[in-house]
């Protein structure tokens, strides 16, 4: 299998595995899946804690007031009494005004964080260093054990406007979010490699040749924001080996030069012309009188 190192700019992102004979076309299908699949598992683990805190999402109408607001305008919240979370609710006040207050109790709250840590481990970027591939059967499995949590804790669902259902309903809405620029669609999604954008119509093994125990690094790029950075000569880590390696040897030198002693070049012995003396019987030459 060949293993490719997928990066976005100099950001590692995931190993994965292809075949040498696999179309491009599919090749990036299959990549950009896991890609946004990843975000997506990335999203959920970040609203999860916050619905663990505080409750459910309050109703758009309602997000942002304060109570007096709410008493004057007369809001309600229709989905108050139907998504109570199992074992009762404990309030804990939301300051942002997002969320109803009515947070699960501990038992259920680390229900909720222990499997926000296990979807993570799952697709964490430390599976790169680790050796581990990641596939998109890890990423529905994420998706499915943090689908379970919630339903555990809120056995009656969650509002339709709560941003954890939507996603899981695949109904989220990213429009003018920050989380929108990192999505790439599987139409603006382009592979590079040494430079060379992969083009769709060929083949991995045009570009790699037909070695399957080939390792590259492949950085994912959207249309129109050019050709990504040249990967550096060396790695940061032997960059961080070489600067050590510097810094002993300035050291040796430095104790070198306080330890420097010449006075042994006054020596017979550390005399270069010696032997050339001795050939030339040039040796124990006394001038004056006998």
């Amino acid at each position: 299998m060949v293993q490719l190192h997928l990066k976005r700019g100099d950001e590692s992102q995931f190993l994965f595995n292809t075949t040498v004979d696999v179309p491009l076309q599919s090749l990036i299908q299959q990549i950009t899946a896991v890609y946004n699949g990843r975000l997506k598992v990335d999203r959920i683990c970040s609203e999860i804690p916050e619905l663990a805190d505080h409750g459910v999402t309050l109703p758009p109408n309602m997000q942002g007031l304060t109570d007096d607001q709410i008493v004057d305008l007369k809001l309600k919240d229709d989905w108050e009494e139907t998504c109570v979370p199992s074992g009762g609710s404990v309030f804990r006040k939301d300051e942002m005004g997002r969320r109803n207050g009515r947070a699960p109790n501990d038992k259920m709250k680390e229900v909720l964080m222990k499997t926000v840590d296990e979807a993570k481990a799952l697709i964490s970027k430390k599976q790169v260093p680790a050796n581990v591939c990641v596939t998109m059967e890890m990423v529905k499995d994420a998706l499915d054990q943090l689908r379970g949590a919630v339903m555990i804790v809120y056995p009656m669902g969650l509002p339709p406007h709560d941003p954890v259902r939507m996603e899981l309903e695949n109904q989220e809405d990213l429009s003018g979010t920050q989380a929108s620029l990192q999505v790439i669609s599987e139409d603006e999604c382009q592979l590079w490699w040494a430079a060379k954008e992969m083009q769709r119509e060929k083949k991995l093994q045009d570009y790699i040749g037909k070695n399957e125990k080939t390792k590259i690094v492949v950085k994912i790029q959207k249309r129109g924001q050019g050709a990504p950075a040249r990967e550096p000569l060396v790695t940061e880590e032997q960059q961080k080996q070489m600067m050590m390696h510097y810094y002993r040897r300035q050291e040796e030198l430095k104790k070198l030069e306080e330890v420097d002693d010449d006075s042994h070049l006054d020596s017979e012995w550390s005399d270069r012309q010696t032997l050339k003396r001795q050939f030339q019987g040039l040796t124990n030459i006394k001038w004056g009188p006998r």
